[in-house]
């Protein structure tokens, strides 16, 4: 038998990537939509530790993204249930979405709205997506006023 090649990738063990990132719904069920955004947050920095960037790190790059100072404490109230009286502003929230590149927080806000992010890349076969449902719903309105044009024969 044959040494087998380790160089070679498996093609059909690929999958992409999702085009929208999500965080779990378990990870982020709560009451209030606060409560939501302080469990994705811990949630961004958790996943971010497990990637070696600890919070004084992810503190540093967003002071240094706002050239404002954001300690490890103001972090850590930010992404605490408890510390009603520390809100993150959307400011200080686009900075952390900076220093950690967690999307998934973005995707939190824009979902309140029954929208997405998605990558650059996708934009135009969204829009092609978009575009293919306007046309044939206009096909479909076309045919029901061709039909009443028409009459009945």
């Amino acid at each position: 038998m044959a040494p087998r090649d380790t160089r070679t990738l498996d093609l059909l063990s690929w999958e992409p990537r999702p085009p929208v990132p999500v965080v779990s719904e378990e990870t982020v069920r709560a009451a209030t939509l606060a409560t939501r955004i302080c469990r994705a947050m811990a949630q961004a920095l958790k996943d971010a530790k497990d990637n070696g960037i600890d919070r004084d790190t992810i503190a540093q790059r967003m002071s240094d993204f706002l050239g404002e100072t954001v300690s490890k404490d103001m972090l850590d109230k930010y992404a605490a249930e408890s510390s009603t009286d520390h809100n993150i502003s959307v400011v200080r929230f686009i900075a952390l979405i900076h220093a950690t590149t967690d999307m998934r927080l973005l995707q939190l806000v824009s979902e309140q709205f029954g929208h997405s992010v998605l990558p650059t890349e996708y934009v135009a076969a969204a829009e092609e997506a978009m575009l293919g449902a306007r046309i044939e719903e206009l096909e479909r309105r076309r045919k029901l006023a061709r039909r009443k044009w028409e009459g009945p024969r």
